[in-house]
């Protein structure tokens, strides 16, 4: 199996969602889950087989196995990913996605995600629930790896740290030090990888995120602001309105 049918109208079911550990107690994993997606998010080297299909694991590589395939994993040595557990609707849209994919400049942001619906799960599960469903649409957005070149590794620590801050006041300069550039060399590169500014893209990403807690989740308005970095309840709704087309309230009320 290369490709699979990825449905995304509806937030996913979490079934499981953590920090998987293997190749320790043996080299070899065989196993199918006949009711649930398998997500897993790579940073090692490994052999997939799924279906009989064989696979190359690199760290960036990411899977979507769909329910009730038979995977066959060989390992390396002892080996570290993230990965969900899921139930998900088939409900349009949907999209054709690879079974295994490289995340290429997206790994920092799938990774930050996952991270984060990790610990979210004890006691904002609604949360967990939004977070996977932003990195399905993000995984199933990708494009190929041969399209494009890969990012500078500035780029990479900007956008990693700046998914990792969205509650935090940052400034440019902020993001810059934190990916080891000046202002303006960040501005040049991450205008060259995401044709946007830094202001732009954290804008961007603040409100993606606002989106899908408000469609996904039960928190309230002020907390859904709060934790993108928008505290401010009126610049919350003015934010909202003129890039999401719409106030906090009714993207709430929307129908998926």
């Amino acid at each position: 199996m290369r490709e699979t049918r990825l449905h995304l109208g509806e937030p996913p079911v979490v079934a499981g969602v953590g920090v998987g550990v293997h190749g320790v107690a043996s080299r070899t994993d065989v196993f199918r889950l006949p009711e649930l997606w398998q997500l897993h998010l790579y940073e090692y080297d490994a052999e997939l087989v799924v279906d009989g299909t064989p696979h190359t694991i690199r760290p960036g590589r990411v899977s979507l196995v769909p329910p009730g395939v038979t995977v066959r994993y060989r390992y390396q040595g002892r080996s570290q990913h993230l990965y969900a557990h899921l139930r998900i609707l088939a409900t349009e849209p949907a999209r054709t996605v690879p079974v295994v994919q490289d995340t290429g400049p997206e790994f920092p942001f799938l990774s930050a995600l996952l991270r984060q619906a990790v610990t979210a799960v004890p006691r904002e599960p609604e949360r967990t629930r939004a977070e996977l469903w932003t990195a399905l649409w993000r995984i199933a957005q990708l494009t190929p790896a041969t399209d494009r070149p890969a990012p500078h590794p500035a780029v990479s620590a900007a956008l990693a740290y700046i998914e990792a801050n969205l509650a935090a006041p940052l400034t440019v300069p902020d993001i810059a030090r934190a990916a080891g550039v000046s202002h303006n060399h960040l501005t040049r590169l991450l205008r060259a990888a995401t044709g946007t500014t830094v202001v732009g893209y954290l804008r961007r990403r603040r409100l993606d995120r606002a989106h899908h807690l408000l469609r996904a989740s039960t928190l309230s308005i002020s907390a859904v602001a709060a934790s993108v970095g928008i505290p401010d309840l009126q610049a919350f709704n003015k934010a909202c309105r003129r890039e999401l087309g719409a106030s906090p309230r009714a993207l709430r009320g929307a129908t998926p």
